[in-house]
């Protein structure tokens, strides 16, 4: 078996430029325990010191912020497109599903989810069903008239309007969410229709 510390050593040597999880996380600009859940779901490579201590290479980082940036043509993780004009939901949903591996994109605007539609390839569509503009009812028949069979399943939720179920699911929609919304049945929802 070989001595961890010569294995440290060798890792070390390839690349000087190595960081504490606390200087990896300032690096990139993120929490400590947001860097921990990216490592543990392996979105970051990371190496572990014989005391159990993540290091990181900042080559390694560099590549991991240029994959994550929209319009990235890595398909290593599934897309999920978020429509809503509140932050609130999104942001959640980017929190908690990132970490798993997920890749979030987040659009507060009708008009710019079906030109993402058009020129991404996606995996899950989660809209809000009382946006104004095209509510997200026409937004789903919009995605299906465009897109037929081919169009990603789609989530409808609300935080506004009685639950609907009936209606989204004869439209096509994998899931309706009305009033009272838990956004951790949203989370619950994505992960079992998106499986990784």
């Amino acid at each position: 078996m070989p001595d961890r510390s010569q294995a440290h050593a060798s890792h070390a040597s390839e690349n000087s430029e190595w960081l504490t999880l606390g200087q990896a996380a300032r690096y990139l600009g993120v929490a400590q325990s947001t860097l921990r859940k990216w490592c543990d779901a392996r979105r970051v490579p990371a190496f572990r010191t014989p005391g159990g201590h993540r290091r990181f290479r900042t080559s390694d980082l560099d590549a991991f912020v240029e994959l994550s940036r929209p319009g990235s043509s890595s398909r290593d993780r599934p897309v999920i497109l978020v429509l809503d004009d509140e932050p609130g939901i999104p942001a959640y949903l980017r929190a908690c599903l990132e970490p798993d591996g997920y890749e979030v994109e987040e659009v507060n605007d009708a008009r710019e989810g079906l030109r993402l539609l058009e020129t991404r390839s996606l995996d899950l569509i989660m809209v809000e069903v009382s946006m104004p503009g095209a509510d997200g009812w026409e937004m789903l028949r919009r995605f299906r008239a465009q897109r037929g069979e081919e169009a990603p399943p789609v989530i409808l939720f609300s935080a506004a309007s009685e639950s609907d179920e009936q209606l989204a699911l004869s439209l096509g929609a994998k899931a309706f969410f009305g009033r009272p919304l838990d956004p951790r049945r949203l989370v619950e929802s994505a992960r079992e229709v998106l499986p990784i």
